[in-house]
């Protein structure tokens, strides 16, 4: 996953709010989101490759998120345990957020950004800076630099995202969806620099990727809304590596009181 926009007790109506695109290579084996026949309480898609999710939520209301950090000067850990994990970890067990953020031994893992909660905090942790962050009401981001790096699809991400929520009593999908699919890439002056080849960064910088050469891109945007009332809707739409719509699944559920997940 490399753009997550979250909106936290920003909205009269939805105290949360998540619209995010994964991105990754099109050769990797998926398991689109849906209900997990071996945790029937977790709602995720499925890396196929390493076991793990990027982002999913269960019928208890946990929620976690996940991002890679992006730095191309910073070796990559060849024994590394496959970030996914930090999911499914949290989603599946039943530690507080902040009691599942502190114990992570961040060190066995590459760069990571990781959301959890649990409705009734939001909390950040990476492994690229110390501490555990508590996410106060408003809208954030994170993509492949730390919570609210100001990259230029950050930046446009969650003002765009700010200025609906200003404006919508009700929330609708797609245009969401129209915020995540914003195809333009940042003006090269705007780059970050995160020690990859210009000529790729420049490619990242769009919120959905397009990277056809290189067989790589927006592979699904997923939409989490949770309503006044507890109601979670979740919503994924799928993209061939034409960056074409090849999909959709829609779900909706009352996060249950009791129970594990």
């Amino acid at each position: 996953m490399c753009l997550i926009l979250i909106a936290l007790n920003a909205h009269p109506d939805y105290p949360l709010v998540v619209a995010a695109n994964r991105d990754e290579y099109f050769a990797r084996p998926t398991r689109p989101a849906g209900f997990w026949p071996e945790a029937p309480q977790l709602l995720a898609g499925q890396d196929l490759s390493a076991g793990g999710s990027w982002l999913g939520v269960t019928r208890q209301g946990r929620f976690a998120a996940l991002t890679n950090v992006r730095d191309g000067r910073r070796p990559e850990l060849t024994d590394a345990i496959s970030r996914g994990h930090l999911v499914t970890g949290f989603l599946r067990g039943q530690a507080t957020p902040g009691d599942y953020l502190a114990q992570l031994q961040g060190e066995r893992y590459n760069g990571f950004n990781l959301l959890c909660g649990d409705g009734g905090q939001l909390l950040y942790h990476s492994n690229r800076q110390p501490g555990i962050t508590s996410l106060p009401a408003g809208v954030h981001g994170v993509s492949n630099g730390t919570l609210n790096t100001p990259w230029p699809k950050l930046v446009s991400g969650k003002q765009a995202l700010a200025d609906y929520l200003a404006h919508q009593h009700t929330l609708h999908a797609d245009d969401l969806l129209a915020i995540l699919n914003h195809r333009q890439p940042a003006p090269e002056a705007l780059l970050p620099d995160t020690g990859v080849d210009p000529h790729w960064e420049r490619l990242l910088s769009s919120r959905f990727i397009e990277a056809p050469a290189y067989g790589y891109g927006t592979r699904c945007s997923t939409l989490l809304l949770q309503h006044l009332d507890g109601r979670i809707e979740f919503i994924e739409w799928d993209w061939d590596d034409q960056g074409r719509l090849s999909g959709r699944r829609d779900y909706c559920f009352t996060p249950q009181q009791t129970g594990t997940a």
